[in-house]
């Protein structure tokens, strides 16, 4: 199959939104992983008098690990998929998140403006179909000095790493995703997990849009050398020039 992308992929997860959370609670330390990698933003103060934007948040699993770690922060929640974002903001959350039904590529037209004091993007990079032009714009959007931290599959590069992620997919998750109607999503998955970027391209990847003090960083369990965080700053005036 090809890659789904743009309008066939909000669909395809518009129809996946029922299930997901199901899905999702069936992988070991998935909210865990989730929560360390929000924690890996090292924000202070519990994100108090801060902008966070969630960037690709589905049906809030990355918005929950955020206002768990970041009580106090000013949490904007944004994706592309309607059904997925019905779900979100469907849950209990405090006045301080907020949804928005937007694609990373047309934020502003949804009125998402910066600036932001951090940025959080789980799953998200390898389904847009242009990751740099995503990155440049969160590039845009974060104040100087400004965090992102993006929660991503990226395989470390060894085939032992690609060969659990295959066997896991096809094994576990594809042939429960078929009964359920979302077969499609869930090869698209599979897929777009191993054409995507290694975690060390991924992490240049940052560094040449423009991202200073970049770190790749592994999470346990059977998603070693599969998942990553990846931290990044946007640079202060001074640190541009240089």
């Amino acid at each position: 199959m090809t890659l789904l992308c743009d309008e066939h992929l909000a669909a395809a997860f518009d129809h996946a939104a029922r299930s997901y959370d199901t899905l999702v609670a069936a992988n070991p330390g998935y909210h865990a992983h989730l929560r360390r990698s929000a924690r890996r933003l090292g924000l202070p103060r519990g994100g108090e008098g801060l902008r966070v934007l969630d960037l690709g948040c589905g049906t809030g699993a990355s918005t929950g690990a955020l206002a768990e770690v970041l009580p106090s922060a000013d949490i904007t929640a944004v994706d592309a998929s309607a059904g997925m974002l019905e779900r979100a903001a469907a849950k209990t959350w405090p006045p301080n998140v907020t949804f928005t039904h937007a694609p990373a590529e047309r934020l502003a037209e949804a009125g998402v403006t910066g600036p932001f004091d951090a940025v959080f993007a789980a799953y998200l990079f390898r389904n847009v179909t242009d990751p740099d032009a995503v990155l440049r714009t969160v590039h845009g959007l974060l104040a100087p000095g400004g965090r992102l931290a993006v929660h991503e599959y990226t395989l470390g590069g060894r085939r032992t790493d690609r060969a659990v992620w295959t066997l896991v997919c096809r094994g576990v998750v594809q042939p429960v995703a078929t009964l359920l109607g979302d077969g499609d999503l869930y090869r698209h998955l599979w897929r777009s997990v191993v054409e995507f970027d290694t975690a060390d391209r991924f992490a240049d990847r940052l560094r040449a849009n423009g991202f200073t003090s970049v770190r790749r960083l592994p999470l346990p369990g059977w998603q070693t050398g599969i998942t990553h965080t990846f931290t990044g700053c946007r640079p202060t005036t001074t640190e541009t020039a240089r």
